[in-house]
């Protein structure tokens, strides 16, 4: 087997020396981003994530401006448009009692809306302290306060709800904002606590909490400087899933006639009234209270679920 003559002749070019720089290869070739700007960006690349916070911006900028626009208030009845369907000057139609639905719809959206975010506020406060001070006290003060929870967690809201209103329409004021947010948050915040206490029993074992202890800071000033800042993306992602829940129940009160009541238009009792009137044609009172609540809760839902994926430092690239 004859060997293959290769004329391999080397040249001097091929051994020239590379200049290199050491300042140069140490140089940091992309800018640093930090945390949440990181968060942000992915966040904005996540295009459902993004249409979900646009739709909750507009269902907000709607619920502020709708009755503005209108000129009308929710209780002004017009006894010869009534049932009337949408048209120029009512543009969502008429209810039974010649109602603008258009001006209802903005209140009623303003309600739900304002019932999630106060509901939710109060939710994550309460739930965030009592999980913190359960989560830093191990050992027999966070059985109890756990035990406590517990207890009132097994209370059904459901029930609360019917007691305060049959305790309130004997006295005639009827279902109101304010018991509607103590019913919503009577158990609503214990959820809140468990995540809490979970994170903060796997952080109070970290190296930079022991650093804190040694050089003498006290539990409280640990919690609130150090551990709780680090709990912020799970907090987040569960402030997100309380506003839409607390909207729902709400709205799932009032279609039964458990919340607020009429005049006082919330997006449930509006699909309540718009239900009873389905059967004799009268569709659109119903489509728009069940629209906009759809349209909540799938804004709600789809950011949640990007700022849990933009949070997750697993997907960091």
């Amino acid at each position: 087997m004859k060997e293959n003559n290769i004329n391999f002749v080397p040249s001097p070019e091929m051994f020239k020396k590379v200049d290199h720089d050491k300042l140069d290869a140490e140089t940091i070739r992309r800018p640093t981003i930090k945390y949440w700007a990181d968060v942000w960006r992915r966040l904005k690349n996540n295009k459902l994530a993004m249409a979900g916070l646009v739709i909750i911006i507009l269902m907000v900028i709607f619920a502020i401006v709708g009755p503005m626009i209108s000129g009308r208030t929710y209780e002004q009845m017009d006894m010869l448009n009534t049932n009337q369907r949408p048209n120029a000057e009512n543009w969502f139609g008429t209810d039974s009692l010649g109602r603008d639905l258009f001006t209802r719809v903005t209140y009623g959206a303003r309600y739900s809306l304002s019932i999630g975010f106060v509901a939710a506020f109060i939710n994550i406060t309460v739930g965030v302290l009592y999980g913190g001070i359960a989560g830093m006290n191990s050992g027999k003060i966070d059985t109890v306060m756990m035990r406590i929870a517990e207890i009132i967690y097994s209370i059904p809201y459901l029930l609360i709800v019917i007691l305060l209103s049959v305790v309130f329409s004997k006295k005639g004021s009827g279902t109101s904002f304010g018991v509607i947010i103590f019913a919503l948050t009577l158990s609503g915040w214990i959820p809140t606590a468990i995540l809490v206490r979970g994170q903060v029993l796997s952080l109070k074992e970290s190296e930079y909490v022991m650093a804190a202890r040694s050089m003498g800071a006290k539990s409280n000033w640990i919690l609130f400087k150090h551990i709780l800042p680090n709990t912020l993306g799970p907090i987040l992602v569960n402030l997100t899933l309380i506003i839409p829940r607390a909207i729902f129940s709400e709205a799932t009160l009032s279609f039964v006639s458990l919340g607020l009541q009429d005049p006082l238009p919330s997006l449930g009792n509006l699909a309540n009234s718009g239900i009873e009137v389905l059967a004799i044609g009268m569709g659109y009172q119903i489509l728009m209270p069940g629209l906009m609540i759809s349209l909540i809760m799938f804004g709600f839902n789809v950011l949640g679920d990007g700022l849990r994926d933009a949070l997750d430092p697993r997907l960091r690239k």
